[in-house]
Parts: C-alpha cells; structure tokens; sequence
C-alpha cells in the first residue's frame, strides 16, 4: 500500500494498525495521502523525503567529484533504491519517481528552481522569500505554484550559487553578484537588508544563444540597422549600449561580438562573467569582492587598468556603473577602438550625462569641460534599447556622437523607432532610418566597408 495515497473516507481518529514495517514510523504507515491534498499530506510526504534525504547524503562519499554529475546520479539513483527498500517505504512508481528527482535536484541541483532553470520559455527567476516565486516569460510575469521549504531552505541554495566561485554572503556582506555554471546572471539579498527573507533574481541565458536574425524576426531591429552596425563593429568604432534593466543590453553586446574578426584578441571585463563570445582568442576578466577580513577586492577599474597591460585589440566591458567610465575612456583614446560597453540609462543623451557623472565619482578633479571633451572623443556610438509596454525588446535609437560645440556635446540620431500604433497587446512599429548619414562613415569606408546610402535612407522613397 502506497504511503503517499490520497484520504479515502477514512476516520482521521481512527486508530492505526500495528507497524510491522522494519523501521517506518506509524504515522507513516497508516496515512493516506498524496502531496498536494491537504497540509497534513504536505507535511508528511516532506518528513519522508526529507529523512530519506538526509540518510542519503550520509551515505554518499564527500570526496565524489562534483563534476561527474551522471555518476553521482547513478549513485543517489542506487543509495535512493536502498533506503527505501531497507525501510519498507511503498510508493508508487510515479510517487517514487518525483521523490527521487526532487531529493536529487536538492543534492545535485538548485533545489525547486531546478525544473525553472531548465525552461528555455521563463527568462528571469525572482525569488522573493522562501514561499513566493514569480517568472518572466515572454516580457510578463507571472507568480509560479513552487516554493522552498523555509528560508534557511533557500540560504542553502544560494550557498551552492555563490560558493564554487568563492564568493560569500552574510549578514557583513548581505548581497553578492554571482553567475551559474551556464552563464545566467544571479544576484542574491539577504537580510538584515532584505525584510522579506533571501531574495534571489536570475537572469536567464538561452542555452543557444540568440542570434541576430532571431532579433529581426522580433522585430527588435531591422535589417539596415544590422548592416550599419556590423560595418561599425567590423570598423572599430566605439560602442555603447545603453537601456534600462531587462532591456537587452547584453544580448545585444554578445550578438555585436560575433561580428568582431576572428584575428583579434579581446579582453572581457565584468563583475560576474556573463557574456557569451565565440571568439577563439577571448580573455575573460571577473571582479572580486572583498574577503571577510575587508582584503582582496577587486574591482572593475583597476581589471581595465591591468587589461591595458595584456596587449588587447579589444576591451569589452560588461557594464560601466561607477569611476571605472574613466578607465574606460581613457582605453578608447589610447589606441583601444573597436571597445564596447553597457550602462543604465534612460536615453542616449541620458547616456553621456552618466558617463559624466561616472567619471566624477573618479575623484580626479576635472573639470566638466575636459570630461565632455574625453566623452565626445572616445564614444562614437550610442545603441539605446528599451523594454516596450507589451514585454517586447526594441532598438529605439542607434546615435552618433558628432563632437563638441562650445561646453556641449552634440548627438544625431541615424536611426530611430517610430511607433505608429498599439493593436492587440502589441507595440506598431519600426526602426527607421532618419536619412542622415554618420560622420565617421568615412572611418568604415576607410576599413574597405561600403556601405549603400539607402541603409541610411538616403534615396529610398519607401514609406517607414
């Protein structure tokens, strides 16, 4: 008789049958439940699994290397077996199969995030709290019936997230950035910061990476901007992409990347290594945080300042947000074109006023003349991106910065979204372009690049 069988009409007084059971308490043996009937039920089939749980990890030999996953399955799959038969547990053959994937996704996994991880369709996980986890899919989210058995549940998860990179979180340190081994972007709060309990956001990466003509297809940019920025990438000049957060700033830098030659190294520098490049010749550079005894950070700026040491092409950072936009202008004056980056910001004018800002937090003492001055000299494009009303991922401006005129940058704008309409949930539109052409396509033609003036809407008397 299956332990885990739904309450059929029996008395919940009744008084149970003596156990002859080798070993399986009472209670066990004589409830009728399945998981999701009732509490009770919950609470019971978590008991079982959670003894077994631990008499399984008893019996497993520490020193397994963990990166032999399908032989230390085969072994929970073997040890798991055993228990339940040296226990006289009855399950079912389906009830038998969910305990074992639960109890291995537990020790081999990520827990209840284990079976979300692994849904190409759900692009971000927020964890708010043991008990409450929403989805991103396809630009909404939603809340998922999945929860952790209580907060310290969910700490033990984060510890297998951040401690194989050989980072840590306590209450001296109540927030981390940190990555899985499939690249996804995590970043972990804590309390005494967190009211709620842990909170945990994961940014999911396609396991095939997106390419770009996915993103013609969705409409989040168009064939002419493609062209265009191909020839900028293929021409060295120097990149910025900006958008708020989710807008899809890294998926654009990883697709720009692919358009980078092959010849050519390339030095990555991020806070927590996230960026997919293809590319044979790429050293990727990752920050550190301070040790618990306050020693050992480091931090993005001083990554771009030894980066210039390791005779780079190219430096791509994964995202500019402090005094490091200094570093990071000054790699783009001395010789480094062809480097790319990201920020937050609301717009490309936007976007140069925080690398402004970014540059005094230096504390160099500069004035903010020479600062646009180092601004409009070394970035020469800005992409700005945004996540529209209806979930959807869209190129809105793809700038140039022109130069300076008096104690003001000037930007122009060689292509720009136009949207006509909303109709049926769904933003009406599409990337034009504004009929002007770039200063420095003189810089693309001088790299053997020719490019038609109608991708620049010159000549061209289609309708937009």
């Amino acid at each position: 008789m299956s332990i885990l069988k739904r309450i059929q009409g029996a008395d919940s007084n009744a008084n149970p049958p003596p156990s002859n059971s080798g070993g399986v308490p009472p209670s066990l043996q004589t409830r009728r439940v399945t998981a999701p009937a009732s509490t009770a039920a919950q609470d019971t089939y978590q008991d079982l699994k959670t003894r077994v749980q631990n008499k399984l990890l008893a019996g497993l030999d520490p020193g397994m290397d963990p990166s032999r996953t399908a032989e230390i399955r085969r072994t929970i799959q073997e040890l798991f077996e055993q228990i339940l038969n040296e226990e006289n547990i009855v399950l079912s053959r389906p009830e038998r199969a969910r305990m074992f994937e639960q109890i291995a996704a537990e020790i081999l996994g990520f827990g209840p995030l284990s079976t979300l991880l692994d849904d190409e369709s759900i692009t971000e996980v927020m964890v708010n709290g043991a008990k409450n986890i929403y989805i991103e899919r396809k630009g909404k989210i939603i809340r998922v019936p999945v929860s952790f058995e209580s907060n310290e549940h969910v700490m033990r998860i984060i510890d297998r997230i951040v401690s194989p990179l050989g980072r840590r979180i306590d209450e001296s340190m109540p927030y981390v950035d940190a990555r899985l081994p499939d690249g996804s972007r995590v970043n972990v709060v804590i309390p005494p910061i967190s009211l709620i309990g842990p909170v945990i956001t994961i940014r999911k990466f396609s396991r095939v990476p997106i390419t770009i003509e996915q993103l013609i297809t969705y409409g989040s940019i168009c064939q002419e901007a493609v062209d265009f920025l191909k020839a900028c990438v293929e021409a060295r000049i120097n990149i910025v992409i900006s958008g708020g957060t989710g807008s899809g700033k890294t998926t654009l830098l990883n697709i720009l990347s692919t358009f980078i030659p092959t010849d050519e190294r390339i030095l990555t520098v991020e806070n927590a290594a996230e960026l997919q490049l293809r590319q044979e010749h790429v050293v990727t550079l990752e920050s550190r945080a301070a040790n618990i005894e306050g020693k050992g950070e480091v931090t993005i700026r001083q990554l771009v300042v030894n980066a210039l040491r390791m005779r780079p092409d190219r430096i791509i950072v994964g995202e500019i947000r402090d005094e490091a936009a200094l570093d990071m202008l000054q790699a783009m004056n001395t010789g480094h074109d062809g480097s790319m980056t990201t920020l937050h910001s609301n717009g490309p004018r936007d976007t140069i006023a925080r690398l402004e800002t970014m540059v005094l937090m230096a504390g160099m003492d500069l004035p903010i003349r020479a600062i646009r001055e180092q601004v409009a000299s070394a970035i020469e494009l800005v992409i700005h991106q945004e996540r529209m009303r209806d979930g959807t991922r869209k190129v809105v401006n793809i700038t140039e910065v022109t130069g300076m005129e008096g104690d003001v940058i000037t930007m122009t704008d060689i292509f720009q979204f136009e949207q006509v309409g909303y109709e049926n949930g769904k933003v009406v539109g599409r990337l034009r372009p504004t009929g002007l052409r770039p200063k420095f396509v003189e810089k693309i033609e001088g790299a053997g690049i020719h490019l038609p003036s109608t991708i620049f809407g010159v000549g061209d008397r289609r309708r937009y």
